[in-house]
């Protein structure tokens, strides 16, 4: 009987070590984040057999295993070769390098692109790490006309870049993603010289900073200026549960892009501003326990609302750079948190699944019943850098 009862409690503890090894995600020790950069590296190979030729990733529908793609003009097209650079550049795996020279080239019209805010996510994720990595001039020239591009949409009398086209002229509308799209100006003025472009990016950043935000610091979706006073005419939302909520990718878009002026100007208000929407989010009472957020702070159906881990893999990367500028320490657990559990089974795809995508669960624009529930090529993007930099910071 004493024999038994050790077995039976030996086998009572492997089941309780089983299920809180189920119940809590690996933590993400260099052994572990080199295994997940090789486990992507294997996502993107998959993925790479399945693209057409004239054309780039945008999401995939599990279930009905169809693949989303994009042209080159899409807002996303920069994402699929950044991440590919990004994941070269972690693993030194030469067939990502090939596949980023033989999509470049497709996206390189688009430096002269006026009609689009998103040159930033198109060209400097791509073109960026392009030239980071290689130090190719030609890359430099595209980066400067994509920058040139970017600029012609700056209003001076309302101090900001136009983020969409619109057909009412009395309109002029900014979204908080255009945050995103500074550091490509930034990078143009250390490539000439020429300051104008800092100039736009900072006037840029700091209109945002007056108009798009709450006392709380979270952040309105879109911003509606008239172009004749340079007034604002309306705050309201395109993708989030409601113009007075806070839809969840626009916080995280916002907390990096704040914390990447902070590195690009050393403006101390920057910085300052990214510590606040960092402890807005992170104090929210409706930040789930594991830190990946609803798609909206303020979704309806919450504990049953969706999760973004687009939102949550674009936090995780701001907070770990937040991390490098602030002496306190809370942004790091919390950031190396949501990469465990992005890590996991329950948001990472097993190998040859998702359609090659490496996470899953990620929300477009719920509201326009667009990429619900699916992968998304940035969420790939933001989790690839944030293992990165994670990576970076390990002893």
């Amino acid at each position: 009987m004493k024999f038994l009862f050790i077995i039976c409690c030996a086998l009572l503890w492997v089941a309780n070590t089983s299920y809180a090894q189920q119940g809590k995600p690996a933590s993400l020790n260099a052994s572990a984040i080199n295994a997940k950069l090789k486990d992507a590296v294997l996502q993107y190979k998959y993925m790479m057999k399945h693209l057409p030729g004239d054309s780039f990733p945008r999401s995939f529908y599990p279930s009905t295993g169809k693949y989303f793609f994009s042209n080159a003009e899409w807002w996303c097209s920069g994402f699929y070769p950044g991440s590919l650079l990004l994941l070269y550049e972690e693993t030194g795996d030469k067939k990502l390098l090939a596949e980023a020279h033989r999509i470049l080239p497709m996206l390189q019209s688009q430096q002269f692109n006026k009609g689009t805010h998103d040159l930033g996510f198109m060209m400097y994720c791509s073109f960026g790490n392009a030239f980071r990595l290689e130090k190719n001039n030609s890359y430099k020239t595209i980066i400067i006309n994509s920058a040139a591009s970017l600029k012609t949409r700056f209003n001076e009398k309302i101090g900001c870049l136009r983020s969409w086209n619109n057909s009412n002229p009395n309109d002029f509308l900014v979204i908080i993603d255009n945050m995103m799209n500074l550091e490509l100006l930034c990078e143009a003025t250390r490539m000439t010289g020429d300051s104008s472009y800092y100039k736009v990016a900072v006037t840029h950043a700091n209109t945002t900073m007056a108009n798009h935000y709450r006392n709380d610091y979270s952040s309105w979706h879109v911003i509606n200026y008239d172009p004749a006073t340079g007034n604002v005419k309306q705050k309201k939302t395109a993708q989030g549960a409601a113009d007075s909520s806070a839809w969840a990718r626009g916080q995280s878009w916002g907390l990096y892009g704040f914390t990447m002026m902070y590195r690009e100007t050393k403006d101390i208000r920057y910085l300052d501003q990214a510590v606040h929407i960092a402890d807005y989010l992170l104090s929210h009472p409706q930040l789930p326990a594991d830190k990946i957020p609803y798609w909206d702070y303020d979704a309806p159906g919450i504990p049953n609302a969706l999760r973004d881990a687009s939102a949550a893999s674009i936090m995780a990367s701001a907070l770990l750079e937040l991390q490098a500028y602030h002496t306190d320490a809370r942004y790091l657990p919390v950031a190396k948190q949501i990469l465990q559990v992005l890590s996991s089974e329950k948001y990472h795809a097993k190998a040859g699944a998702n359609g090659g995508f490496i996470l899953e669960h990620s929300v477009g624009s719920l509201p326009a019943k667009s990429e619900v529930d699916v992968p998304l090529t940035y969420a790939d993007y933001y989790y690839i850098e944030a293992l990165a930099r994670l990576k970076k910071m390990q002893p």
